[in-house]
């Protein structure tokens, strides 16, 4: 079922009409004319029943005996038949903070996630007739969405190195991936998915030591390679150097001792103290 335009009267002339037909009520009541007091008051209590104040962003759902009518999004003062039921509806965005759910990434690891989906109504019918709340329909739809996109992602690279998408360096992709399966999910209820983002990722507490460890020895070694590639680096134009400017003669022993000292000063963490040597290398 998709919403269909309701149209509707201004109310503010009958809202007139109406008043005016309970002043002659009332004063049919005084002149003890009976007739027309009771026959003004029940059409003026008609109308007024037809009366609806409509707000910015709201739409108002009509139905008649069972029957979806339409629905009217005219805002201020409108007047609808008085046998038609009417029922508000918020078209306004909403926010749904989601709980922090414990599932497993694609590798089995146990992880923490939540996710802020902005949304709104888009389609008053679906949302009323085609399931039964439509806020707890988006609520344990995007909770769905949520397990279902970390169950298919990986962590991060560390789990698998193949993966082109992570859910932690791929914050962007990931937020378009959640976006669209809950518009998916939520378009049987007629809600429209604004934005969705993930607000919380993390590993599980029973298994965050132990990657909190792997990720700093991850870091080490990274570190330590940088820095042996920039060390390799500044020997090598070392040599270079005192090779074109012929400063001395160094045989391959004195080149190797040459190197093996600068790196241990260039690759050691702590400061090294110069060894005045005043022989040679052969005595």
């Amino acid at each position: 079922m998709n919403e269909k335009n309701l149209t509707s009267l201004s109310g503010y002339v009958l809202l007139l009409i109406a008043l005016i037909l309970l002043g002659v009520s009332v004063y049919g009541f005084i002149t003890e004319a009976m007739a027309l007091a009771l026959i003004s008051g029940f059409v003026a209590i008609i109308i007024m029943s037809g009366l609806v104040v409509i707000n910015p962003k709201e739409g108002v759902v009509t139905t008649f005996f069972g029957d979806y009518m339409g629905t009217m999004r005219q805002t201020g003062l409108r007047w609808v038949n008085p046998l038609y039921r009417k029922k508000k509806i918020s078209l306004r965005a909403r926010n749904l903070n989601g709980q922090t759910l414990k599932v497993n990434d694609k590798m089995g690891n146990p992880i923490e996630i939540a996710a802020v989906v902005v949304w709104q109504v888009a389609d008053t019918a679906k949302a009323l007739f085609e399931v039964d709340d439509y806020t707890l329909f988006v609520q344990i739809q995007s909770e769905a969405a949520v397990r279902h996109l970390a169950s298919t992602c990986a962590y991060d690279t560390m789990e698998d190195e193949d993966a082109t998408v992570t859910l932690r360096d791929s914050t962007g992709q990931i937020n378009v991936l959640l976006e669209k399966e809950l518009n998916e999910r939520l378009a049987r209820a007629g809600v429209d998915v604004i934005e969705a983002r993930i607000s919380h990722l993390a590993y599980a507490p029973e298994i965050a030591g132990a990657m909190l460890q792997r990720q700093q020895a991850t870091a080490v070694v990274s570190a330590r390679k940088q820095i042996v590639e920039g060390a390799v680096g500044m020997v090598e134009m070392a040599l270079a150097r005192l090779a074109e400017k012929d400063v001395v003669a160094l045989d391959e022993e004195r080149k190797a001792a040459m190197v093996s000292n600068l790196l241990v000063v260039l690759c050691g963490e702590k400061s090294v103290n110069p060894v005045v040597n005043a022989g040679t290398l052969y005595s």
